[in-house]
């Protein structure tokens, strides 16, 4: 359960955010990430970074493929964006994601100097962006982006429903 006093942008009820046509796109190249994901037996997690409207980064979990448990897609396309526009903050640029941010993506984010995030699928066992915690937007740090959460969030999660009912009936 969320904390009182924690909201998000738009009308602050949770999984009613606003949609706008470029947070739907968006949020669409993060759920073909998400798929993309899934062929690889990764865990359906997608991410895109827009900036002035172009997607300039976009990656999928590969904790598998790298085997490497810090290779989530918020982190892979944080630094991909960095490479990409040739600087050290992302102010003006938008974070897609179809998963809540865990505590290392949301410091990751904060580091970044994103300027917006749009997330999915809520995570209540992990998320730091009003779920657990709320990283993002602790008054305590030097940067809180905007954040809009529960765009597309069935989407997302029905991906990770059924990426892990898969291997629940594989494991028996």
């Amino acid at each position: 359960m969320r904390k009182a006093g924690r909201r998000d942008a738009g009308d602050g009820k949770r999984g009613v955010p606003p949609r706008s046509a470029a947070d739907l796109e968006g949020m669409g190249v993060a759920l073909a990430e998400a798929r993309a994901a899934v062929t690889l037996e990764e865990v359906p997690v997608g991410a895109a970074v827009v900036h002035d409207g172009a997607v300039v980064a976009r990656a999928h979990n590969a904790t598998v493929t790298r085997r490497d448990p810090t290779a989530h897609a918020e982190l892979l396309a944080i630094q991909q964006a960095l490479r990409h526009l040739e600087t050290d903050r992302l102010t003006d640029c938008t974070l897609y994601v179809t998963l809540e941010p865990c505590a290392q993506c949301a410091g990751a984010i904060v580091l970044a100097k994103v300027g917006r995030v749009v997330f999915g699928a809520y995570d209540p066992k992990a998320g730091m962006a009003g779920s657990v915690g709320d990283l993002l937007r602790d008054p305590n740090l030097n940067h809180r982006p905007e954040v809009i959460g529960g765009v597309l969030a069935e989407q997302g999660g029905g991906l990770l429903q059924d990426f892990f009912e898969a291997r629940r009936q594989t494991s028996r």
